[in-house]
């Protein structure tokens, strides 16, 4: 089984995907294949509602000019998805929601019933917005929410801080062990009761 990880941060090496990669880490030690895909820093359209994806039967995006379709690909051999976003004056990072919204319109039929997640990385504020907007294509496409032991936010400024959030981190740690069981109790293996946990380690910012 294969977990789609897309970071949606135009910085490849920030704390989106810090928080991704320690997700990834604990998928591969439950058992399973990982792909970590960076949306890159280069221009990406927005939906322009033209239709034509759904007219001619594409099963991809009219426009083919950058990343949109590459990721949209993946789909079909993904088992789950789980997405991050750094988070820009309380919303999603722009590029990110347009391949979501182009993929997702253009190709759902390959995502839609899988399994996912969203983190929403942040210096200080706005991250259960930005969760709450990238969990919402989730629902309308039929996608269970695989949920951790608070909501998905890792905080951090510059570059690796979010390694230092280790409840932030132990919050990766345990929505990869949620992924694992549910994909593997709805493929047919024996998974346990619920998965094993950690002993919650709080962090607080005031010290």
């Amino acid at each position: 089984m294969k977990v789609l990880l897309i970071n949606g941060s135009p910085r490849q090496e920030g704390n989106t995907a810090t928080a991704l990669k320690e997700v990834a880490k604990q998928l591969n030690k439950e058992g399973l294949d990982c792909e970590i895909v960076w949306i890159g820093n280069k221009p990406i359209r927005g939906c322009i509602a033209c239709g034509q994806c759904k007219v001619q039967g594409l099963g991809r995006c009219v426009f083919n000019d950058d990343i949109c379709n590459k990721i949209s690909e993946k789909f079909q051999e993904a088992n789950a998805l789980i997405i991050g976003s750094p988070v820009y004056y309380g919303q999603p990072n722009g590029a990110l929601l347009s391949i979501i919204q182009r993929a997702f319109y253009s190709n759902g039929a390959n995502i839609s019933g899988k399994p996912a997640a969203s983190i929403a990385v942040c210096r200080r504020g706005g991250a259960t917005a930005v969760f709450e907007s990238l969990n919402m294509p989730f629902q309308m496409m039929n996608m269970p929410i695989v949920t951790s032991q608070y909501w998905n936010i890792v905080y951090g400024r510059a570059e690796g801080d979010a390694a230092m959030d280790t409840e932030g981190m132990q919050t990766m740690r345990t929505l990869a062990r949620n992924m694992a069981w549910l994909l593997k109790s709805t493929n047919g293996e024996k998974a346990p009761g619920r998965p094993n946990e950690e002993a919650w380690e709080a962090m607080h910012f005031i010290r």
